[in-house]
This record gives C-alpha cells, structure tokens and sequence, in this order.
C-alpha cells in the first residue's frame, strides 16, 4: 500500500468517526460540513436528502422529535468493522456496522454504506446510506 492510501484510509475513519461524535452531541453544523456541498444523506425508508441545507433541516427536525419536549436525548454511537476501498486519490467507497446506545441501554443498530470524495485534500462523504437492522422495544 503506498503512503498516499494509507493516509486516505487514515483520513476516512476520521470522517467516519467525527461523524458520529458530532450526532452524539448534536453538534450538526459541523456534521453537515462533513458532506460534501451536494453530499447525499440516504436513509432507508425515507426520501434521500441532497445537499447541506436537506441534510441540515432534517437534522434539526430529528433533535426536536429525540427531545421530545424536553432536554435531548444522549446518543451514543459505536461504530464497527469499518472496511474500506480506497479507488483512487479522490474516490472511496466503505461500509460498517453501528449500534446505537441511550442512557436507558441499546435503541437501534444497523449499517453504513458509504461513497467518499476528497475535495481540496479534504475526504468528505459523497453520499450515506443508513439502515437501520433493529430497534430495542
């Protein structure tokens, strides 16, 4: 492997990382700066969302619901077997698995199916895809 993948692949797991500390803490300014500008958010069951600003407006809706009147619910998010393909210098691709914790114990889990893009030396996520496998009741 030469030195320019292993930092490519270095650099995607930190994507893929700050990805779920900023979710976790709600800091969604700045996990919507991790896509790119017309970056694809694609959750199954639900209508893609292209581009920052859908990105954005449904991360805002989703907190609103998670509080549910009150103070928002702590997320914990623990990523797995994150496997990469790294195509060129500017393109990847990764998948991984996720289990999802609150303060009352497991919520959701499922997987990550991602395509990445390196703009200006920067990898952001072109596009990803969230399924979620299963629900504690």
């Amino acid at each position: 492997m030469d030195a320019w993948e292993a930092a490519a692949r270095e650099a995607i797991r930190e994507l893929a990382a700050r990805y779920a500390h900023c979710a976790d803490r709600g800091r969604f300014d700045e996990l919507v700066a991790l896509f790119s500008p017309d970056g694809v958010l694609a959750i199954a069951g639900r209508e893609p969302l292209a581009g920052r600003d859908a990105i954005r407006a449904f991360l805002g809706d989703t907190a609103t619901s998670l509080a549910g009147g009150g103070a928002p619910k702590r997320l914990f998010h623990h990523v797995a077997s994150h496997t990469i393909t790294v195509r060129n210098r500017e393109t990847a691709s990764g998948a991984a698995y996720f289990f999802v914790v609150t303060a009352a114990g497991p919520d959701h889990w499922g997987r990550y199916g991602d395509r990445y893009i390196a703009r200006d030396g920067v990898w952001l996520f072109a596009e990803r895809r969230v399924r979620v496998e299963g629900r504690a009741s």
